[in-house]
């Protein structure tokens, strides 16, 4: 077991920028009104087991399609980067094509993609790339407990931060996720050349 701090510290706030829970509460409370109801328990454990299914699984459905975890650590940081711009802009360049509406809030689109999504499975195996393997377990688990305390408490949290606080709380995210972006990229192309 290398379990490392710096590692767990690092791994915890790249997710938790890239899942974006707080930038989030809006859409939660949205959903919440339509369902009427949110099972946080349920989302917040479907959330952990689709991560950690991915984190062990995520490389060998790779090899089978013939992609290195290189390759895919740089789309990865591209995908990173356009969700910072999001953020920092205030765009939204992902488009949901509403055929959620008949399916259970808690399972879609809350802990899959909106927790779960493309943006934070890309980043476990960017991640992985670069750190140890129970270092990111226990950044994942660190980040569904967060998750959890911010589904249970979301319309207390957007009463207290209000809708400017939550911008500026996805704003300074945004930037260090768009840092983390790039160093991602930088470390990983050069493994494509090798």
């Amino acid at each position: 077991m290398n379990f490392n701090f710096k590692e767990i510290f690092t791994a915890f706030m790249v997710l938790f920028a890239v899942i974006d829970i707080v930038g989030n509460i809006p859409i939660i409370i949205d959903l919440r009104k339509k369902a009427g109801h949110i099972q946080s328990e349920k989302a917040s454990v479907i959330a952990a087991f689709i991560m950690i299914f991915f984190l062990f699984l995520g490389q060998s459905l790779l090899k089978l399609i013939g992609i290195d975890v290189y390759s895919f650590a740089v789309a990865g940081s591209f995908i990173l980067f356009f969700i910072a711009l999001e953020m920092i802009l205030g765009i939204t360049l992902y488009k949901d094509d509403g055929s959620s509406q008949n399916l259970t809030a808690t399972v879609f689109p809350l802990a899959f993609p909106l927790i779960a999504g493309p943006g934070s499975l890309t980043t476990l195996l960017s991640l992985r790339a670069e750190f140890e393997l129970e270092n990111i377990i226990v950044a994942v688990f660190f980040n569904v407990i967060v998750i959890y305390i911010v589904l249970k408490t979301s319309s207390k949290i957007e009463r207290l931060i209000g809708p400017s606080g939550i911008q500026i709380i996805r704003k300074i995210f945004g930037v260090v996720l768009l840092a983390i972006a790039v160093k991602l990229f930088a470390h990983n192309i050069k493994g494509l050349f090798l």
